[in-house]
């Protein structure tokens, strides 16, 4: 088993300093959505996982998911740390499992959902071809009917 190379006084402190809300790509994007004209409240505590942005008008929920924290398949970020792999493995699959139950309960609720990733995050003009698509979607489909928004 591979240890730590951080003592455990450390490791604690790095972990410490780990947030939840206001994050770097979490700022990101809201910067970019708020310059593409998308208007929006944040950290709901009254729907499922407190969605990062909340976009009333359309009923459209946005998270920042880190790719690590929340597995992002195929991503270079998403590795389980090989020390204490236990503990890190059932942490993980336990936000995934959250995460799963957020989605059922917001569409049972009636609300879209959109995921955004940290890695998506680090190319400024991609993220913002993805943002204005999604702003495009629903300003189209918000004079016609309740389609599901795609973004492929």
């Amino acid at each position: 088993m591979d240890m730590d190379h951080l003592s455990k006084n450390k490791r604690s402190w790095n972990m410490s300093r780990i947030r939840s809300t206001n994050t770097k790509p979490e700022m990101i994007v809201r910067k970019v959505a708020h310059s593409l004209g998308f208007r929006y409240s944040l950290h709901r505590k009254d729907l499922p996982g407190k969605p990062d942005l909340v976009l009333k008008k359309h009923k459209t929920v946005i998270f920042v998911h880190g790719c690590f924290w929340h597995q992002h398949k195929n991503c270079k970020r998403a590795n389980v740390p090989k020390s204490n792999f236990e503990y890190w493995e059932a942490k993980l699959n336990r936000n995934i499992e959250r995460d799963k139950k957020n989605k059922r309960e917001l569409k049972k609720l009636g609300w879209k959902i959109i995921i955004i990733w940290e890695c998506e995050t680090k190319n400024t003009e991609k993220l913002i071809k993805k943002i204005s698509k999604i702003y495009y979607l629903m300003h189209s489909s918000s004079k016609s009917s309740k389609q599901p928004i795609s973004l492929k």
